[in-house]
């Protein structure tokens, strides 16, 4: 469903291993694949994290809705060098609405599809084809997802005023052919997508961990307050001072573990074969 039918078979995640999954993984890491090549990006964090807090002491009820916003603030403008608005921005709702389509179609037994792959031969208006006009709907969603912001860029690049980017960093100086371009809004789109969704998930168990274990977050505050002091927040550079506050952050990933770490798999006697959503 979520693969062949929705088309997300073009992202990173769904992805069979390949010279397009080479590509994909060869981009991000020219971009975002090492300490030195993702400082660039430390600015825009630590901006979008202080407008976090400042929403936060404003509406703490809103919590959740904080969490999400940022992080899709902070993957947009990584990704896209877009800077969201405050409410109802296109960019952020596209990639809240994407990641939860793609949730429902990725769900294990969600669709008979996924059972009986020839299923996805049947006509759209066949009794019990639902899925199909499903998919359909969901496929549109997913290609203004990759669409939209990508062309945003183009067209800041084009006017001169693009700031750094995951993809103006690709795109810049460059004769991109038909190839290299899907290869780039793609593997954008992955970045972008899984970034909007997944931090907020990490975030959601670290805000529910605090809440369980106040004097675990006892501790890191005091750390804190030891190395940094009261009369500002810390930053990235302060992390390698920080080894119980990184410490916490690295467990929330492995108690709340965000998504599977493996894929259906079935055996023969010669190989193993991973069973992509279909």
């Amino acid at each position: 469903m979520a693969g062949n039918l929705v088309g997300w078979r073009n992202a990173l995640g769904l992805i069979p291993y390949g010279n397009r999954f080479r590509s994909y993984r060869r981009l991000l890491h020219d971009v975002i694949g090492s300490k030195a090549s993702i400082q660039k990006f430390y600015d825009v964090e630590q901006v979008e994290t202080h407008r976090f807090i400042r929403r936060v002491l404003a509406d703490p009820a809103d919590l959740a809705q904080h969490i999400r916003h940022t992080a899709g603030a902070i993957i947009t403008r990584i990704t896209y060098g877009y800077k969201v608005k405050e409410n109802d921005d296109i960019f952020v709702d596209l990639a809240n609405k994407s990641m939860a389509q793609f949730s429902v179609a990725t769900t294990p037994g969600g669709f008979m599809v996924d059972v009986l792959p020839q299923l996805r031969h049947v006509p759209a208006w066949f009794p019990g084809a639902s899925f199909k006009r499903q998919a359909k709907e969901w496929a549109a969603t997913l290609l203004e997802t990759v669409e939209t912001p990508f062309s945003f860029v183009k067209n800041e690049m084009a006017a001169g005023t693009a700031p750094i980017s995951f993809v103006s960093s690709l795109m810049a100086g460059k004769d991109v052919d038909h190839e290299e371009e899907f290869d780039i809004k793609w593997s954008a789109l992955s970045l972008y997508a899984g970034g909007a969704d997944t931090t907020v998930s990490a975030i959601y168990s670290f805000f529910l961990a605090m809440a369980l274990t106040p004097e675990v977050m006892r501790k890191a505050q005091a750390e804190i307050d030891s190395v940094v002091g009261s009369d500002r927040l810390p930053t990235l550079k302060d992390r390698q001072y920080l080894p119980y506050v990184d410490a916490l952050t690295k467990e929330v990933f492995r108690w709340n573990v965000v998504a599977p770490l493996g894929e259906r798999l079935w055996w023969t006697p010669s190989r193993i074969v991973l069973n992509q959503p279909t």
